[in-house]
């Protein structure tokens, strides 16, 4: 199978230091949902991996949650494509849990679904955690400037190799020409 795991907000949509809380604040970055009909055309499954402790700190409900995911749905089957599956952690960041990354956990989850092996697999984010996520799980990290990449392409060092692209459109035009 072939498989990418995008993370959420900063890479599919915009991101705020205030959360996401409803559908109406769910903005899609310009190209990310084409970027999504690109892979898929491809024969890529889409994946996210997306952590949402503004569940956990009573900022959205999963209800919420849930309309958010829906426009998100609904703008990349628009744009003729389609995500096979939105994983989230709703845990605090004090919570413990195994799923909020950057634990391995959610990366996990998705290649146990799709039966996929994560040394196989790209996941696209634009934080340290996600970064941080990818490696632990044995995925490849791909880093974006939207969101928070730009403050995080700061943070990681020259010696991790990471792949940067300006946003999710520029990763997949370049991914696909060299995959073809």
């Amino acid at each position: 199978m072939k498989l990418i795991i995008l993370d959420r907000d900063g890479v599919i949509n915009q991101d705020s230091d205030d959360y996401i809380k409803s559908a109406q604040e769910w903005i899609p970055i310009p190209g990310s949902a084409e970027a999504i009909t690109r892979l898929n055309h491809a024969g890529y499954t889409v994946a996210v991996a997306t952590n949402q402790s503004g569940l956990a700190r009573n900022f959205f409900s999963v209800s919420d949650l849930n309309a958010m995911h829906d426009k998100m749905q609904k703008t990349v089957l628009k744009a003729g494509g389609k995500i096979e599956g939105i994983f989230y952690c709703p845990h605090g960041p004090n919570d413990g849990c195994d799923c909020r990354k950057p634990s391995p956990g959610l990366l996990l989850q998705i290649a146990e679904r799709f039966s996929a092996n994560l040394q196989d697999v790209y996941f696209v984010g634009d934080s340290l955690s996600d970064i941080n996520a990818a490696k632990n799980a044995g995925a490849h990290p791909i880093l974006v400037r939207t969101g928070k990449g730009r403050s995080t392409e700061n943070k990681i060092s020259s010696d991790d190799k990471i792949p940067v692209y300006d946003n999710l459109y520029s990763f997949v035009n370049q991914f696909l020409s060299n995959a073809g």
